[in-house]
């Protein structure tokens, strides 16, 4: 038998016809485990979403995420970050998977969305004996209003024509802004419902004592929480996250999380 012109024996032929097919499996699984590396998966402190606790990051979008992974066959370590800055390396970084984001018209093109983690909406909240009756979103550019640093209610509101120096106090924690709406500092705190909820327990308040709802903002909740990947990913890493959240919501693990699976 000859290769390359050479004659080489018969064991020694198979032995190469192996090293080769070995080869070839080995760079089969090359990009899966490349990709499997390099994922980076970030986040916010948003209770009871995903937060820090007993030194690991936890919360009901936590667990739609690890299910994903897990199903994906990825490991990754989760990232606790402020939002600001999460924000910025899914925009311009590779294989960066985020959550939870909100998905807007605006942010559509910005990522590669991979599912819902949690249903969510949101709300224009005032303090409970200092109300503000709202009848149009346009009525709360009389007032100053509570945000955080370039999440989705602060950039909804800037979108909407809201002055970020008149109307807008920006913190990079949530949990800040309903102090500063218990002290007077803002009048209006802009907040996912179910988090400002969590929020004002955990400052030992009742949410129905406290705050009063002074105008719900349907554009903004109507999408829910997401797991999204940033655009400069790869199509089959992200395909990949995308068969193993549908291959979840089909047997119903989405919806035993808590996750809307949409």
């Amino acid at each position: 038998m000859r290769y390359g012109g050479a004659r080489v024996s018969r064991r020694a032929a198979g032995a190469w016809r192996r090293a080769c097919r070995i080869a070839l499996l080995a760079l089969c699984l090359l990009p899966a485990f490349a990709s499997g590396q390099s994922i980076r998966v970030v986040t916010e402190e948003y209770p009871p979403y995903n937060y820090a606790k007993d030194g690991d990051v936890q919360g009901v979008s936590t667990a739609v995420v690890r299910a994903v992974l897990a199903e994906a066959g990825i490991e990754a370590p989760i990232q606790l970050m402020p939002w600001a800055r999460a924000y910025d390396l899914a925009l311009h970084s590779e294989n960066v998977l985020i959550y939870s984001i909100t998905r807007t018209p605006a942010r559509e093109d910005l990522f590669k969305w991979i599912g819902q983690v949690a249903p969510s909406a949101w709300f224009l909240y005032a303090l409970r004996g200092r109300e503000i009756p709202l009848k149009t979103l346009e009525d709360a550019k009389a007032y100053r209003i509570a945000t955080v640093y370039q999440d989705v209610g602060e950039q909804f509101l800037l979108e909407r024509g809201f002055d970020p120096k008149l109307n807008l106090q920006s913190s990079n924690r949530y949990a800040h802004n309903y102090e500063k709406l218990k002290l007077g500092r803002v009048d209006l705190w802009i907040a996912n419902g179910v988090v400002a909820a969590y929020l004002v327990r955990e400052a030992g308040d009742d949410p129905a004592q406290q705050l009063k709802a002074a105008l719900q903002l349907h554009e903004l909740g109507g999408e829910g929480l997401y797991m999204a990947f940033s655009h400069t990913t790869s199509d089959a890493v992200v395909e990949r996250f995308r068969r193993a959240f549908e291959a979840l919501r089909r047997d119903g693990r989405l919806a035993r999380l808590g996750a809307g699976g949409s």
